[in-house]
């Protein structure tokens, strides 16, 4: 199999559907030679009267969003073998990964999971389902996996 230089862009957060979306993403990408970039985002806070707050608030942030990328990132390696790219950005996160895919061309395919819980599809799912910009620019393939979907369930697509 021929190393490509594409990357699988996946979302992190500490939900199971964003889980679920990783093993698609480092599966396909154990299929295909690509690779695995996992993003976290920073949700900016409106502290500035408590400043103190703020920064501690922050920083809580950081190291629990770091954690949950760590923790992806090992999971990603568990299946392709190899350390997928990680990035951690401060702002909204549809703003955010418009930038990103903006920025980065080697992006080919973003993965998305549902909402397994029947809360909804999820923010980024809805706004695509709704026909709402998400990509201010350069537009990429999603793929959207049912977040539902057990790991025997994908092995068999993939």
């Amino acid at each position: 199999m021929q190393q490509s230089s594409r990357k699988f862009l996946v979302i992190a957060d500490d939900s199971s559907e964003s889980r679920t979306a990783l093993y698609f993403a480092a599966r396909r990408a154990q299929a295909t030679g690509a690779h695995v970039l996992i993003l976290a985002t920073l949700e900016p806070g409106d502290f500035s009267h408590w400043i103190g707050v703020a920064e501690t608030a922050k920083q809580e942030a950081e190291i629990a969003a770091e954690t949950v990328l760590e923790s992806m990132a090992e999971d990603a390696e568990a299946i392709t073998g190899e350390r997928p790219e990680l990035l951690l950005r401060e702002g909204d996160r549809r703003a955010v990964l418009s930038q990103l895919l903006e920025e980065d061309p080697l992006i080919s395919l973003l993965v998305l999971a549902a909402s397994a819980n029947g809360e909804g599809p999820g923010p980024l799912v809805t706004a695509l389902a709704r026909g709402k910009g998400l990509f201010s620019g350069r537009a990429v393939p999603v793929t959207v996996v049912p977040g539902g979907m057990d790991t025997k369930e994908i092995d068999a697509l993939v």
